[in-house]
C-alpha cells in the first residue's frame, strides 16, 4: 500500500515537473497582456489580468503585447500649405492597444503598428496642412492674441507687423488629424490617445525670402520713425524761432519803453533845471553842443551849414569874439 501511494505521488510530481518544464504555465506582468494562439490561430479571449496562467503545452503559444501607453514620433516631412509655402513638419502621437485580438490578427507586433501609424497619421497630417494657410499652423488658437510691438502703436503702420486673422488654429487642426486617424486605426485595434505637431520649420528655399520680408518691414517702420522724428524736430525748431522772436520783440519793446521813459525824465530834469538856474542850463547846453561836435566833426569832415543853424551858433559866437565878424565860414 505504501509503495502504491509513493508511486502515485511520484507520478504526480513527475507530471507536474513535465507540465512546468514544457511551458504549461506562464505569467503576465502588469504592463502586459497576452493572446493565446493554437497552431498559429488566436483562441479564447485576450488575457489582460496579471499573474500565473495555464495553457496547453506543446499546442498553445503565448504572445505578449504591451498594455502601456506607447509613443510614435513622425519623421520631418516637407508639406505645402494652402498659401503655397513649404514647411517641414515634425509630429508625435501617443497610442495604446485597445483591441488586442484585432491588433494581433492584423498587425502581429509593434513594428508593424509603427509602420501603419506612420502611413495613416502622416497622410492625415499632409491632408490637413494642405487645406490651411501657414498662419493657421503657426498660431495655437484663434482666441489667443499675439504679442504686438509697443513701438508700432499710435502710428500709421498699415499692414506692417499686423498678422492676418485666423479661423481655426493649430490645436483644432491637431484634433482634426487625431479624429480622422483614430477612425482608421480603430480597425487595427489601436486607440490614438493624443496627437501633436512638435515642430514647424520653413523650407530652406523660402527662408531667405522670409528674412528679406522681415527686414523690409522693419526698414519701413524705421523710416516711419525717422519721418516722425524729422517732423517733430521741425516743429520744435519752429516753436523755438517763434519763442526767440517773441522774446526779442518783448525785449526791444521794453528797451524802447525804458529809453523813452529815460528821455522823458532827462527832459523833465533839464526843463526844471533851466527854469530854476539859467546859467546851469546854458552850461548844460554848452556841454551837449560840445558832445555833438565831437560826434559829427572828424579830421576830414566837411559840413555845409546855414548861418542860422543851431549847430553853428556856438562857433559863430566864438568867431565873433575872436575876429569881430559873424560871417566867417566854418569848415
Amino acid at each position: 500500500m505504501i509503495s502504491k501511494g509513493v508511486s502515485a505521488a511520484a507520478i504526480a510530481l513527475l507530471l507536474l515537473l513535465v507540465l512546468v518544464f514544457s511551458g504549461a504555465f506562464y505569467t503576465i506582468d502588469q504592463t502586459e497582456q497576452a493572446i493565446i494562439t493554437q497552431f498559429g490561430e488566436p483562441v479564447g479571449a485576450p488575457i489582460t489580468e496579471p499573474g500565473l496562467h495555464f495553457k496547453i503545452p506543446f499546442v498553445q503559444n503565448v504572445n505578449l503585447l504591451d498594455k502601456r501607453f506607447l509613443e510614435w514620433d513622425g519623421a520631418p516631412v516637407a508639406i505645402p500649405t494652402r498659401d503655397k509655402t513649404y514647411i517641414h513638419v515634425e509630429t508625435f502621437a501617443r497610442w495604446r492597444i485597445e483591441d488586442p485580438k484585432t491588433y494581433f490578427v492584423r498587425l502581429r507586433d509593434e513594428r508593424s503598428a509603427q509602420s501603419r501609424l506612420e502611413d495613416i497619421l502622416g497622410s492625415e497630417t499632409r491632408n490637413a496642412i494642405a487645406k490651411h494657410d501657414l498662419i493657421e499652423i503657426v498660431r495655437t488658437d484663434k482666441n489667443r492674441q499675439p504679442m504686438r510691438d509697443e513701438t508700432l502703436k499710435g502710428g500709421p503702420t498699415g499692414t506692417i507687423g499686423v498678422l492676418p486673422p485666423i479661423q481655426v488654429g493649430r490645436t483644432k487642426i491637431e484634433d482634426e488629424i487625431k479624429a480622422a486617424a483614430a477612425q482608421k486605426l480603430s480597425e487595427f485595434g489601436i486607440n490614438v490617445l493624443d496627437f501633436r505637431i512638435k515642430r514647424v520649420n520653413y523650407n530652406p528655399d523660402v527662408l531667405d525670402r522670409i528674412y528679406q520680408r522681415m527686414i523690409s518691414e522693419r526698414l519701413q517702420i524705421a523710416q516711419r520713425f525717422r519721418s516722425e522724428g524729422e517732423g517733430e524736430a521741425a516743429r520744435i525748431a519752429g516753436q523755438r524761432d517763434r519763442d526767440l522772436n517773441e522774446i526779442q520783440s518783448n525785449a526791444y519793446r521794453r528797451m524802447q519803453e525804458i529809453k523813452g521813459e529815460a528821455d522823458a525824465k532827462a527832459t523833465e530834469i533839464y526843463a526844471r533845471a533851466y527854469t530854476q538856474n539859467r546859467q546851469a542850463a546854458e552850461f548844460y547846453a554848452f556841454l551837449k553842443t560840445l558832445e555833438t561836435y565831437q560826434k559829427i566833426f572828424t579830421k576830414d569832415s566837411t559840413l555845409v551849414l546855414s548861418t542860422d543853424s543851431d549847430i553853428l551858433a556856438l562857433l559863430k559866437h566864438a568867431g565873433a569874439k575872436t575876429t569881430g565878424s559873424a560871417e566867417n565860414p566854418v569848415k
